[in-house]
């Protein structure tokens, strides 16, 4: 199994304050991996790294062992990325399904008669083919976060991206989340996925990557991960007082 993308030596600085130091990690063909840690151990910031919204001071990142590090955001997305946001902003006054064109055509550059074939394929497998038709300002949060994915598989997506997609939804909508990521997965699309649900952790991911201040902790099996010592003692212990 070879690497989708290959992170090395990886650091941002923001004025004399490190974010990021000298981060890195491989994610495999077909992998999804968890990433946790305690509120500013900087996830987010890796994840506006690998998608290209920030520069890294330092290190390199591959992409099917292209170096990417000078890509932009336009192009890493053509490329295969697709990214999801904490909090969803679809287009209100659109439909899900014209949400999900949209980020085919501009997103890949898809013809139109295309994304809407994608589209369909999409809406299926984020569960939302009974509201294809609704316009995205009606939907709850489940339903956001559901279109959130959805759009940002819109393209060609190779590597997903998710950032807190679990975040404030109930058990039984988690357990909802969880099957999207599954049915992703058997697409053949690798995952990155930032959580504080720990539940999903568990249950929807091969390896977990611990971060905090800024750096590896643990990268390992979930079991493994969630017993370190280290972990607990930089993020689980927190989460569970």
């Amino acid at each position: 199994m070879g690497s989708v993308l290959q992170v090395e030596n990886l650091g941002i600085s923001f004025g004399n304050h490190a974010v990021l130091k000298a981060l890195t990690f491989a994610v495999q063909e077909n992998e999804v991996l968890g990433v946790i840690g305690p509120n500013g151990a900087g996830k987010t910031v890796l994840l506006n790294i690998l998608t290209g919204i920030l520069q890294p001071t330092q290190g390199a990142i591959s992409f099917y062992g292209e170096n990417i590090i000078h890509k932009t955001i336009t192009q890493r997305c053509r490329m295969g990325f697709g990214r999801t946001f904490q909090i969803p902003r679809p287009f209100e006054k659109m439909t899900v399904f014209e949400n999900i064109v949209v980020g085919a055509v501009y997103g890949s550059r898809m013809s139109e008669a295309k994304a809407k074939g994608k589209a369909r394929e999409i809406i299926e497998i984020s569960g939302l083919g009974s509201k294809e038709d609704w316009f995205a300002g009606k939907l709850g949060l489940l339903d956001r976060k559901r279109l959130e994915i959805a759009r940002a598989l819109a393209g060609n997506t190779k590597l997903l991206l998710l950032d807190e997609v679990a975040g404030g939804l109930t058990d039984l909508e988690v357990t909802d989340i969880l099957a999207i990521v599954k049915t992703v997965k058997a697409q053949g699309i690798s995952i990155v996925w930032i959580e504080h649900v720990l539940r999903t952790m568990y249950e929807g991911t091969d390896r977990i990557l611990c971060l905090a201040e800024g750096r590896n902790i643990a990268c390992d099996l979930p079991a493994v991960v969630m017993q370190s010592p280290a972990v607990h003692n930089v993020y689980l212990g927190a989460v569970e007082a």
